[in-house]
């Protein structure tokens, strides 16, 4: 009876990138088959179609066509990129002699010739091994401002440094057990891997130009992933509420004290306007501490609830989209 190979399996986030598939499934492979067999592995892929609206899922049935090796997943709709890669992990846990599973874009922004050094490390005995951005590549400077503040303000509400972090990383089979077993639907991949706390190694890699296409993600989408990723990991700014709460009822004693002291002075003046003004302070203060608690209240609520991450299909269309359609 002879030994199962262990297998290296990819995990590819797709959501409209049918104008890079045909180029990138094959390069990342060529890279992925390289540094597997260099270690005597076999190589196992699972792509993951997001609810892709362009002819995506259809270009990736003919790649798992034309090789064996692809496995693809169709999600009902976009259910967006953390539910794709809790599908990909979940799938990879269904594979026999799966050793280790490497998270990738299919965008060629991740450069598949890292998995060689990822590989390497995990035969060192780490657990994670991780690509980590030398230089963010071109971007709007819109993007670039908000990523610096977010994972500043992470790390400090969380503890965990993220910075320069992306979803590129090789995980011990054991490790994608763990991330597999948290079923919390407020899921944040990144955070989540540093959260674990396992060996890790970071392998710094400069961020290429994509090959074509645009990045799908919106400005708003991104503040909106992000402010939910705080969320997810931190109570802080229930406590940053508390203490403007306090702040506030130091300016109001304050204003308070000195409406007295010209009362009593005889120097007390007319109007309205300090009484106004504490309105608007404590009104705002009020209204931001209950929209904060309602967003918390309404992440427990989604957890409550235990709808799955995700939900498939069975095949994409059996045809291209038209302009018709």
């Amino acid at each position: 009876m002879t030994d199962i190979a262990p297998i290296l399996i990819l995990v590819l986030p797709c959501y409209n990138e049918a104008e890079l598939l045909p180029r990138s499934i094959p390069r990342i492979m060529q890279s992925a088959h390289s540094a597997a067999a260099a270690r005597g592995w076999q190589l196992r892929a699972i792509l993951v179609n997001d609810g892709s609206s362009d002819a995506s899922a259809t270009l990736l049935d003919q790649l798992a066509s034309q090789d064996a090796r692809l496995q693809v997943l169709h999600f009902t709709r976009n259910f967006g990129k953390e539910a794709a890669l809790f599908a990909g992990l979940e799938h990879a846990l269904a594979l026999p002699g799966a050793a280790a599973v490497a998270t990738i874009d299919a965008d060629l922004q991740h450069p598949p010739e890292l998995l060689q050094p990822m590989l390497a490390a995990h035969a060192q005995g780490y657990q994670i091994a991780e690509a980590v951005k030398q230089q963010r590549g071109p971007e709007s400077l819109t993007r670039r401002c908000l990523a610096k503040p977010f994972y500043h303000l992470f790390e400090r509400a969380s503890g965990l440094p993220l910075g320069g972090h992306t979803d590129y990383k090789l995980l011990d089979i054991r490790v994608v057990h763990q991330l597999v077993g948290m079923r919390e639907r407020g899921r944040f991949y990144r955070g989540l891997v540093a959260w674990l706390g396992h060996a890790s190694v970071h392998i710094p890699f400069d961020v290429p130009p994509r090959p074509g296409g645009r990045s799908q993600w919106s400005r708003l989408g991104l503040v909106r992933y992000a402010w939910g990723n705080l969320l997810t990991f931190s109570t802080i700014p229930l406590r940053a509420v508390t203490w403007l709460g306090v702040l506030g009822l130091a300016v109001g004693a304050a204003g308070g004290l000195k409406s007295l002291w010209d009362y009593f002075s005889g120097r007390a003046s007319t109007g309205f306007t300090t009484v106004i003004l504490l309105q608007i302070l404590f009104g705002g203060l009020i209204l931001i501490a209950l929209g904060l608690i309602g967003q918390y209240l309404g992440r427990i609520y989604e957890e409550i609830k235990a709808r799955p991450h995700y939900a498939l299909r069975a095949s994409a269309p059996s045809r291209l989209p038209t302009p018709h359609d």
